[in-house]
């Protein structure tokens, strides 16, 4: 809030209780308006200046700083000299202060009511400086958060493009090497997933439809490079409509069944089913292991993706992984 709208509602505040209180005591009190008016606007005022002191003053000058004796020290002196401020003030305006029913009130009777009442207002300012000073450290706490979420985010999906276009890119060199007629085809396949993911995938979710057809892209790709000998089979029921999806969050499930799993076999294919409804996506995916995987960093992918699921999705998913002998078996539900 800007310092201007501070004073403002501050000002507002103490305006609004001075002319409450005055209010209330008018109808129940035989002293004068004008009286009531010297009691409540000049002492009011009085004991704000002291509850200003404590929160602009002395709580930085040492609470803050933790000198908890000399805090108190100067709190008590305070309240002692405006004691003295106070019961002088109250001499100004005798009859309407220290008078009661004739009687004076004495010096001792007036200075101890006016220490509990000083004693007070610094009760409540230290309590607005600590409530306050908490909710702007839960704020900043709050937005450093977000700030490290954001980063990580970022640092993640930053990671996924290198490692598609690595694995991609080594698909395309085998076609190359063995001078594939596919290889223009596999080329132009890359580009146009290398299009989605730089200029559809900025936003922090994407149209399932359009993260389903680069998942289609993906599985062309590699049936480029197999050939013949590419059996997978990949399957999506259900309705998309109007779904939203974070991008980028199924691709490493099947880069790692394309490159640690067995995609020659038409016995075992590898079994990619997406079921659709309103609100909830569920994704399997089923592979038979290769027996020979001599890629000990085939783990970054799920890595990065379990990490996205924490951040993006929490408590909003559930992925169960089954990893046996011979085969390896990932299922993801989504709340969308």
């Amino acid at each position: 809030m800007k310092k201007g709208w501070q004073i403002f509602w501050h000002t507002l505040f103490w305006t609004c209780m001075i002319a409450f209180f005055m209010f209330i005591t008018h109808g129940n009190t035989k002293i004068p308006t004008e009286g009531l008016i010297v009691i409540f606007l000049l002492f009011g005022l009085v004991n704000i200046s002291l509850f200003y002191l404590n929160y602009l003053v002395l709580i930085p000058a040492y609470l803050n700083h933790k000198k908890y004796l000399r805090y108190n020290l100067m709190v008590l002196l305070v309240i002692l000299i405006y004691g003295v401020l106070k019961y002088g003030l109250a001499n100004i305006f005798k009859g309407y202060v220290l008078v009661r029913e004739h009687e004076t009130i004495t010096f001792w009777s007036y200075y101890l009511s006016s220490f509990f009442t000083s004693l007070i207002f610094v009760f409540l300012s230290t309590v607005l400086k600590f409530t306050l000073d908490w909710f702007l450290n839960e704020r900043i706490q709050r937005d450093l958060e977000n700030q490290r979420l954001s980063a990580e985010l970022a640092f993640l999906k930053s990671q996924i493009n290198p490692h598609f276009l690595f694995n991609s890119l080594n698909t395309i060199y085998s076609l190359a090497y063995q001078k594939s007629e596919t290889t223009p085809e596999a080329i132009l396949k890359l580009s146009e997933i290398m299009r989605y993911m730089l200029y559809e995938c900025n936003d922090n979710k994407v149209d399932l439809g359009k993260e389903l057809q680069y998942l289609q892209n993906y599985i062309d790709l590699q049936k480029i490079r197999f050939g013949s000998k590419a059996f997978v089979d990949f399957q999506v029921s259900g309705t998309v409509d109007h779904q939203k999806i974070v991008p980028l969050l199924l691709i490493s499930f099947i880069e790692n069944a394309f490159k640690h799993g067995v995609a020659n076999d038409v016995a075992n294919p590898i079994s990619i089913q997406i079921y659709i409804r309103p609100d909830w996506l569920v994704f399997k995916i089923e592979n038979k292991k290769h027996q020979f995987n001599k890629d000990a960093a085939g783990g970054i992918g799920l890595i990065n993706v379990k990490r996205r699921l924490d951040l993006l999705y929490p408590g909003k998913y559930q992925l169960d992984i089954v990893d046996n002998p011979e085969s390896y078996v990932c299922e993801l539900s989504l709340n969308l």
